[in-house]
């Protein structure tokens, strides 16, 4: 072989191996380049969908709780709100629970608790979930359970009946423990102000 065939193929030699490691230089770019902007989508989608705690330093509730999760969150004082009508309420009720049928929640907002999470409870959990969406619209920490106070009432959680919702414009400025467990018992919202010590 010639010496410049020898050099003609060399130098084709060369030139594709520069093609070649311009080519993977590009690739490792572009791969770093889709994996910053993977990591970017990744961190935006969590500041985003974040729920954080809410003034009362509860963690933020899901948007949707089994009957297991949200009677936890009961024990713990967490605020119930029953979207049912008067009727089913009538019928019986989850004790501690304030009524605000769904029909009437976007005008009675101010009157739920904007501080604490808020549960949300219907009979089968169809109407809890349009509740829960007004008051995450409204920006209330909310969540619908699942199931409804018929999930609830079959896994044995505390409810009561035949008990009209209690219509309590004003209360006295005390009452002992005999009429504050009787309007707990109607569904009057109790407020506990004590100290973590007491």
């Amino acid at each position: 072989m010639s010496k410049k065939k020898r050099k003609t193929s060399s130098s084709r030699a060369a030139r594709r191996r520069r093609e070649e490691a311009r080519r993977k230089k590009q690739i490792r770019q572009i791969s770093a380049v889709a994996v910053l902007a993977l990591a970017a989508i990744g961190i935006f989608l969590a500041v985003v969908t974040a729920r954080p705690a809410d003034e009362t330093g509860l963690p933020a509730l899901p948007r949707d709780m089994s009957v297991a999760q949200a009677y936890t969150y009961y024990q713990q004082g967490v605020f119930l709100l029953d979207v049912r009508t008067q009727e089913e309420w009538d019928e019986y009720h989850v004790p501690g629970a304030t009524l605000i049928p769904l029909d009437e929640l976007p005008n009675r907002l101010a009157e739920l608790p904007s501080d604490q999470p808020i549960m949300v409870i219907c009979r089968s959990g169809n109407r809890s979930q349009v509740g829960r969406d007004i008051l995450l619209q409204a920006g209330f920490n909310a969540a619908s359970i699942t199931g409804g106070i018929k999930a609830w009432a079959s896994a044995g959680y505390p409810t009561i009946s035949g008990e009209p919702a209690a219509a309590v414009t004003a209360l006295p400025r005390d009452i002992s423990v005999e009429e504050a467990y009787a309007l707990y018992q109607q569904g009057v919202f109790l407020l506990d102000v004590r100290t973590q010590e007491e």
